[in-house]
């Protein structure tokens, strides 16, 4: 991918062209990798150890991310409050966007700031309203000092929180995304995924959308109603967990084969036995875009292989579908003529 320039597409010229794809699953991924603590889920890792942070980031693009996410998921002044750091407020927001900066400038990439659900915003309460006001204002003021192409608002559970969030963005003149988090009965205040979307839309976002919460199989009905309910781009990007219409989010998935987890369920660090594979995630991909969804992603739990497999499924080929799998070189199950015969034999006991 080529280096960004001042000339470069931009998020909706893209969105025009064809499907974005943005790769998320920072949190769960980083705190796999012992970098991140689960339960606070604050991404100190972008002062504490930086350079995983550009891996990270590195890796998603080459896995075919067209988008860099500055890692500012829960950087904001509620969960510093709530660890006792919010002295690193500010830094923290800075850092995660100069260290997205540099990777989408080194690639191409377009370069996405992050705010997210504020854990403060109470239907007619006008004191946490304005805490979670201030809060985007902090961050979307650093995240256009940082020159982002665009400005992610994530994960959200009120209708209205999602507003605010889109006026303050739009006072910036940067192009909105807004996702919400749909629980199984809906969001917090009632709504449903098609009446929050086309309220987001009216209000006038440039894409709207569902992320986290829910597997590919139920955001995908969902994200398709949408995209019949509004004009705009509509984005989807699930969880990488095999939910289904009695579990639709994978808060609720329970592992009934294991006694040992702590706790009463498997979210957030158990829910390694529900995790799809690449090629449903290929699937999803697939039809999500044959359903008119343009922006497509993974969110919690997603790796770079499953970014990879949304990338091909879209008929693309970035720098990692170099080691995409070949099973004809394989020792045992391999067809290719350089394969022995004698091993091939043997590999008729995985037949």
């Amino acid at each position: 991918m080529s280096a960004r320039t001042a000339t470069s597409p931009g998020l909706l010229e893209r969105l025009d062209a064809g499907p974005v794809i943005c790769a998320e699953g920072y949190l769960f991924e980083l705190e796999r990798r012992g970098y991140v603590q689960a339960g606070a889920f604050v991404p100190e890792v972008v002062l504490e150890h930086p350079e995983k942070v550009y891996e990270l980031h590195r890796e998603f693009v080459h896995a075919g991310s067209d988008v860099v996410e500055a890692f500012t998921y829960y950087s904001h002044r509620e969960k510093m409050r709530v660890i006792g750091k919010e002295h690193l407020l500010e830094p923290m927001n800075r850092n995660a966007l100069k260290i997205a900066a540099e990777v989408a400038t080194e690639n191409g990439a377009l370069l996405a700031g992050n705010i997210c659900n504020t854990n403060v915003w109470e239907p007619d309460d006008a004191r946490t309203q304005a805490a979670a006001r201030n809060m985007f204002e902090e961050q979307i003021g650093w995240a256009v000092d940082a020159g982002v192409d665009f400005i992610i608002g994530e994960t959200f559970c009120w209708v209205d929180e999602a507003l605010a969030a889109l006026q303050i963005i739009q006072a910036t003149g940067k192009p909105a995304v807004i996702t919400f988090a749909l629980d199984a009965d809906g969001l917090h205040d009632g709504a449903d995924g098609v009446t929050a979307c086309r309220k987001l839309a009216d209000a006038g976002a440039e894409v709207v959308g569902l992320n986290c919460s829910r597997g590919p199989a139920t955001m995908l009905p969902i994200v398709t109603e949408i995209r019949a309910a509004v004009s705009c781009h509509v984005a989807a990007l699930p969880v990488p967990y095999r939910t289904n219409p009695n579990v639709p989010t994978f808060q609720l998935l329970n592992d009934e084969g294991c006694g040992c987890i702590p706790g009463s369920g498997t979210f957030p660090t158990a829910l390694d036995p529900f995790v799809c594979n690449r090629y449903e995630i290929a699937e999803f991909a697939k039809d999500a875009h044959g359903n008119g969804i343009s922006y497509l992603g993974l969110c919690c739990g997603a790796g770079p292989h499953h970014v990879r497999s949304m990338a091909e499924a879209l008929g693309r080929k970035p720098g990692a579908s170099r080691y995409s799998p070949d099973m004809s070189k394989h020792a045992y199950q391999g067809t290719d003529e350089n394969v022995p015969d004698y091993y091939k034999n043997l590999g008729k006991m995985y037949e």
